[in-house]
């Protein structure tokens, strides 16, 4: 997926508190569920946008599925988002 899909899912809000809830480790899709306090539906819908989005990586132990932020992805966000100045990197 391109940086316009990655900001396209990331303009939700909802999605945004999953990778909030991800920055510190990676967690069940019902443990997502439930801090978040939704519905497994409307979370496996929000989950999906942020896996073709490549933000997410996903990981599965015997019957659970484990989710965590794919973090190469936000690095090239922010090289991208670097480009147009504000931040200087190189002093």
């Amino acid at each position: 997926m391109g940086i316009a899909q990655s900001f396209k899912v990331l303009s939700d809000q909802q999605r945004r508190e999953v990778l909030m809830l991800l920055k510190n480790g990676r967690m069940s899709a019902g443990e997502i569920a439930e801090a978040l306090k939704i519905t497994p539906a409307a979370l496996s819908y929000h989950l999906k946008l942020l896996k073709q989005a490549e933000l997410l990586l996903e990981y599965r132990e015997k019957n659970f599925i484990y989710y965590e932020l794919n973090t190469s992805v936000f690095d090239e966000l922010i090289i991208w988002i670097q480009q147009f100045g504000g931040i200087d990197n190189e002093k």
